[in-house]
């Protein structure tokens, strides 16, 4: 399989937990989402973009922090035009944005340097967006059964 979000080729990242002991890599998550990732994991003012073409669009927090659970590291954010942020993985010095593609040619202009970091008590103060985490984590898990 081609990939192309950004740090594909990060296959040093192990995960923490023998809870993920089936996901070896940042890819090996990307491919278990890709059949999890829907338009009711979508943050929901970009529900109406998301298709099965674009997988990506408005998963980013929810998948940056899931992926913290499982290779840990941190989770930082680059500020956007529109005042949001997207949300990308760090881990021991290896950066991964699994969710890089919904922004199509425009993903190159993504600069991975600098940002805040960013904690999951602010992004899951939103409880929509907490919900979302919780279904996307339970799909995942149930998928490793």
């Amino acid at each position: 399989m081609e990939y192309h979000f950004y740090g594909w080729e990060n296959e040093v990242i192990k995960p923490i937990h023998d809870k993920y002991q089936n996901i070896h890599s940042p890819r090996d998550l990307y491919d278990k989402l890709s059949g999890i990732w829907c338009a009711d994991t979508c943050a929901p003012r970009m529900r109406h973009l998301w298709t099965k073409e674009n997988k990506t669009k408005g998963q980013c927090s929810i998948t940056a922090f899931l992926a913290q659970d499982i290779f840990g590291g941190e989770v930082y954010g680059i500020p956007l035009e529109d005042g949001s942020v997207h949300c990308y993985n760090v881990v021991g010095g290896c950066c991964f944005d699994l969710t890089s593609e919904q922004f199509g040619d425009r993903a190159k202009e993504l600069v991975y340097e600098d940002h805040p970091q960013q904690f999951r008590e602010v992004h899951f103060a939103k409880k929509e967006k907490r919900i979302r985490y919780e279904m996307l984590q339970e799909a995942l898990e149930k998928m490793l059964m």
